[in-house]
């Protein structure tokens, strides 16, 4: 499960594919060409038949999209891939562009040539996407072209084939509700909105809404898939039958139609007939579904994938998985972390140690017969100046040692049936400088910010993210990334619309999981992190008080490394937070681990701490 990337690029390889593919221009008549790192399903890890960024460019991150005009060549990218470009495509064909603050849709309104005709593929961009390229290209004259097929399908030969990673049944004793009741749910609340039907177009929502798993993308178990609900109770969902076994196929017959995803276009025609009224999120339908109901006559009723935030409020089957699996991934955690501790600094490589992590996650999981479905995304492994790059991700050529007197980063998550796990720990390397524990002590004290936080119903995540940063900013400092992001129940470790940042509005619902991650980074030296999962809940009423509060309860039970703290720069009630938290991991932690010197480990690594 973990990977190990190779940099596969090279000059002749990203020229020669970029030149095939401008060849291809005048018979679309074309001047330009839009490739991003997504597939038809939008979803943030896609199969390998979908790495078409990859393939063009070599460039393996998992957020970039790139512009090929006729003389030009530019592939967008966020902070988090900055170093990586550079690493592995070339130089002389491509440049470096902004995702984040000059995307493609800016770029082209600020640089593009007068009357420039772009190209894309409607499959792999959603329709605000669309709106956003239109209202670019018509600043300059231009216009977009959507495409018969895409250019460099034709052009990729020995494309792999699609996925069909076998389809499993999400029991109610992880789901919490029936399918049957969800689409019942949406039906009610679609005739009450004079809608005829929505489309779902995100497999996460699939999956939760008919209480399915799948194995088609790495780390995401959802299975690739769309559904039709319908205002009348009904349901289709287009599955391919070679991912659903006998039993799947007899789960899914008892509440919907199971059609291939060939028959999706047909659907939406018979669908969209005499006006008929369909609801589509905008933000996770491709362009090309929304133009079929179009073009049926249909109207296209944009709104929030009724799923969306449904399947972000977890219910209490959900919460309470959620726990249990956190307490087993804790129990691994704390075995990698004794062994790490007693590995001499020199010896051991980032490779190695993600490795090492993984092996204990899969050994413990059989132990507790709850097994290791997969890592929940591609493990963070960064030890030194490797750490300050926020999502490094570790190659073979970039592989190193870790030494003696720096911090050692590790980002990484586990997919159980029961829950979802998101977990970082930075750990000193022998003996580290004051320096190094002044920062992660100002960042465990945004992590107790927000841990602790009690906050009126209607808060948002922008409302709370400053008090991660606080202690930070009275020291002149910050960090490039949001505080939090939402969390699925077996499903995207990535999950919205819940987020802590500063553009976050969505306002914190209780069962929402989130991540309270703040951290610091200085170029080339060093990093740190520090994240656990929390869940939104009613709390307790504060004496005094006449307003309800919401507040969070920690899910990650880990020991955070008391080494790295300087006790004098905690208030009292935060030292007094960080010595309850490793008393209760300690207490829940400890049944579940057999081995004396891990549990030696453990006590030891759990003590108070005192001014």
């Amino acid at each position: 499960m973990f990977q190990s990337f190779e940099v596969t690029s090279s000059p002749q390889f990203g020229r020669d594919r970029v030149t095939a593919l401008r060849e291809s221009f005048d018979a679309l008549g074309i001047d330009a060409f839009l490739v991003p790192r997504a597939d038809e399903f939008n979803g943030e890890y896609v199969p390998a038949c979908a790495e078409r960024l990859a393939w063009l460019t070599g460039f393996t991150g998992s957020a970039g999209m790139a512009l090929v005009t006729r003389s030009q060549a530019i592939v967008f990218v966020d902070g988090r891939y900055v170093t990586q470009l550079a690493e592995q495509v070339d130089g002389a064909v491509f440049t470096g562009g902004d995702l984040v603050n000059e995307p493609a849709h800016l770029w082209l309104s600020k640089n593009g040539s007068k009357g420039l005709r772009l190209g894309i593929d409607p499959w792999l961009h959603s329709g605000a996407e669309v709106r956003r390229l239109e209202k670019a290209l018509a600043e300059i004259g231009g216009s977009l072209v959507i495409l018969p097929h895409n250019l460099l399908d034709k052009l990729w030969t020995g494309r792999p084939q699609e996925p069909l990673g076998a389809v499993a049944i999400q029991n109610i004793a992880q789901a919490g509700v029936l399918a049957t009741d969800k689409i019942a749910t949406i039906a009610a609340d679609l005739s009450k909105k004079n809608l005829r039907a929505v489309l779902i177009a995100d497999p996460s929502s699939v999956a939760w809404i008919f209480n399915i798993r799948g194995a088609d993308v790495p780390h995401t178990p959802h299975p690739l898939a769309r559904a039709i609900v319908y205002a009348d109770g009904k349901a289709d969902v287009f599955l391919d039958k070679r991912k659903t076994g006998i039993e799947a196929e007899a789960y899914l017959a008892q509440m919907c139609l199971q059609l291939p995803p060939s028959a999706l276009d047909e659907r939406l025609v018979a669908v969209s007939k005499d006006g008929g009224r369909i609801l589509v999120d905008p933000d996770l339908t491709s362009f090309g579904l929304a133009d079929i109901i179009r073009k049926a006559g249909g109207e296209v009723v944009e709104g929030n994938d009724p799923a969306k935030l449904p399947r972000a409020v977890k219910n209490g089957v959900e919460i309470n998985g959620s726990a249990a699996a956190h307490l087993q991934d804790g129990a691994a955690m704390v075995e990698f972390l004794c062994w790490l501790a007693q590995t001499k600094p020199g010896t051991v490589t980032e490779i190695e140690v993600a490795e090492k992590l993984e092996a204990v996650r899969a050994r413990v999981g059989d132990l507790m017969q709850n097994p290791l479905k997969d890592i929940s995304f591609d493990t963070i492994s960064g030890a030194g100046e490797h750490a300050a790059i926020m999502h490094y991700r570790v190659t073979t050529e970039s592989n190193r040692k870790l030494e003696a007197g720096e911090l050692f980063l590790i980002d990484s998550g586990a997919q159980y049936i029961n829950g979802t796990t998101d977990i970082t720990r930075t750990v000193g390397v022998g003996t580290v400088s004051e320096e190094h524990k002044r920062f992660f002590t100002l960042v465990l004290k945004g992590m107790i910010q927000i841990g602790t936080a009690r906050f009126p119903k209607g808060t948002r995540g922008c409302d709370l993210d400053p008090l991660a940063r606080i202690a930070l900013w009275r020291a002149g400092a910050d960090f490039g990334h949001g505080t939090g992001h939402g969390v699925g129940s077996y499903l995207s470790v990535h999950e919205g619309p819940q987020r802590i940042s500063r553009l976050s509005t969505q306002e914190l619902l209780p069962g929402m999981i989130l991540s309270n991650e703040p951290g610091y980074y200085r170029p080339g030296a060093f990093g740190i992190r520090i994240e656990n999962l929390i869940y939104v809940r009613d709390a307790e009423a504060i004496e005094g008080g006449d307003t309800p509060m919401l507040g969070f309860e920690t899910l990650t039970f880990c020991p955070i490394d008391r080494n790295l703290v300087i006790p004098e720069l905690l208030t009292h009630d935060e030292l007094h937070w960080l010595n309850d938290y490793h008393q209760r991991t300690r207490e829940a932690l400890m049944p579940l681990i057999h081995d004396n010197d891990v549990k030696a480990w453990l006590e030891n690594a759990t003590l108070p701490l005192e001014y």
